[in-house]
């Protein structure tokens, strides 16, 4: 992790995404409860995964298998797509800003992980 990275998520943390990663493991860890949330469950983990320290971590979307496609089609029809969208815009909000440009990258780099989490692997890279 280069030092510009760990500026980056140092920032990242104070202003909010430590919060928002401990509610994103909160809801994986209720959805693990029933049986039938699980994987549900296991794409939260995998959102808190990435919400915790964001830079210098890629997304990566190569290994869809057809239950991965089957699963994401379901995803995005019971709120998939609402959390793209809702990522999507504070991207574009944080993207206004010059000084906000790195985090609305990263906006948008967690709303191509909540449209297909599913198969999705995130990896450290640029």
């Amino acid at each position: 992790m280069t030092m510009l990275q760990l500026i980056g998520n140092i920032f990242w943390l104070i202003f909010g995404g430590l919060f928002t990663a401990l509610g994103w493991v909160l809801a994986g860890a209720l959805c693990c409860i029933t049986v039938i949330g699980i994987p549900i469950g296991l794409q939260c983990f995998k959102f808190a995964k990435l919400v915790l320290v964001p830079f210098g971590k890629t997304v990566y979307f190569g290994s869809m298998s057809s239950g991965s496609v089957i699963l994401n089609i379901i995803w995005i029809f019971f709120g998939g797509l609402e959390l793209a969208l809702s990522s999507a815009i504070m991207g574009v909000f944080c993207c206004i800003t010059i000084v906000g440009i790195p985090f609305g990258l990263q906006h948008f780099k967690m709303a191509g992980l909540a449209l297909l989490p599913f198969g999705a692997q995130i990896q450290r890279g640029v």
